[in-house]
């Protein structure tokens, strides 16, 4: 059954360079991922510091895969020290 991730970051307008610089990084590795469906970036429109990534996996072991994996949580450690913040994960499945 597949999954959709909603990750969520608070940036402020200094961190945002840096942030979308480590996204880019970060959806190169994660294209190339088994199970990988697709992904979105957004950033609130009534919350312009909300920053939303939509991530779609065939099933939940995919992105626990991914999510445990070496290579995202090194991109990852580098995000939330730019952000000074951990990063909210929000998983949801299709019914």
């Amino acid at each position: 059954m597949s999954v959709k991730i909603l990750i969520k970051r608070k940036v402020t307008d200094e961190s945002m360079p840096g942030l979308e610089f480590l996204l880019r990084n970060l959806r190169s590795l994660t294209i190339h991922q088994k199970g990988y469906i697709s992904g979105e970036s957004l950033i609130s429109v009534e919350e312009k510091n909300l920053s939303l990534v939509i991530s779609s996996w065939k099933t939940l072991e995919d992105w626990q895969k991914w999510f445990s994996s070496t290579e995202r949580l090194a991109i990852q450690n580098q995000i939330d020290h730019l952000l000074g913040e951990p990063t909210h994960y929000e998983i949801y499945q299709n019914i």
